[in-house]
């Protein structure tokens, strides 16, 4: 009972952590380039899109886990582990692709187009490199891939109201669109950054 209660913790503790202080748009950067199109693209749902990447990042962690453990003792991991982590992200691709297709969802069409943009980014395979580089067990990896899932949904959706407000006419014609949405992602991943505690060195 105690190693589930354990087990349990890990897993929530670290779920909160990629959500909030280890953010994997503010504080890694990873996915910002997808994130930048994302909130102005109104042919892909941004609820849509988090899912899917929420479901392929909950199906690749424990396979890359799994490839971890397995090549524990292994002379050349590191220069393999990158290549396994994306052949773990294909197998969750594919699965999800035959789900899609053998459940009939509905806007099945719309899934399965958004699905590789969802699957190959460093928003899947940043997680699974972290959880490794970082020796998590398998609940805190899970952990860590369903925070980070919900962490990207959680900054696309600061980011999208951000870029809303920054329709304004206020703001100098050179900077208006990207660059401002640029600017405006750096001021909040410094502000991530100074909550994990991080002290700028002089």
């Amino acid at each position: 009972m105690t190693a589930v209660l354990n087990a349990l913790a890990s897993f929530f503790l670290l779920a909160v952590t990629a959500v909030f202080a280890q953010n994997a748009v503010f504080s890694r950067a990873l996915g910002v380039s997808r994130l930048v199109r994302l909130v102005g693209d109104s042919a892909v749902s941004n609820r849509t899109f988090g899912l899917l990447l929420g479901v392929i990042l909950l199906i690749s962690s424990p396979l890359a886990w799994l490839c971890s453990q397995a090549m524990t003792d292994w002379e050349y991991r590191r220069a393999v582990r990158p290549l396994l982590f994306i052949l773990c992200a294909t197998l969750a691709y594919l699965l999800v692709m035959y789900l899609i297709q053998w459940l009939h969802a509905p806007h099945a069409k719309e899934l399965i187009a958004v699905l590789p943009l969802a699957t190959f980014n460093t928003a899947v395979l940043g997680p699974l490199l972290i959880a490794d580089t970082q020796s998590f067990t398998l609940p805190q990896t899970l952990g860590f891939a369903v925070g980070s899932a919900v962490g990207y949904m959680l900054a696309v959706a600061i980011v999208a109201e951000g870029q809303r407000k920054l329709q304004s006419e206020s703001v100098p014609a050179p900077f208006r669109g990207l660059p401002i949405t640029l600017i405006y992602i750096g001021i909040l991943a410094l502000a991530i950054y100074g909550f994990t505690g991080h002290m700028v060195s002089i």
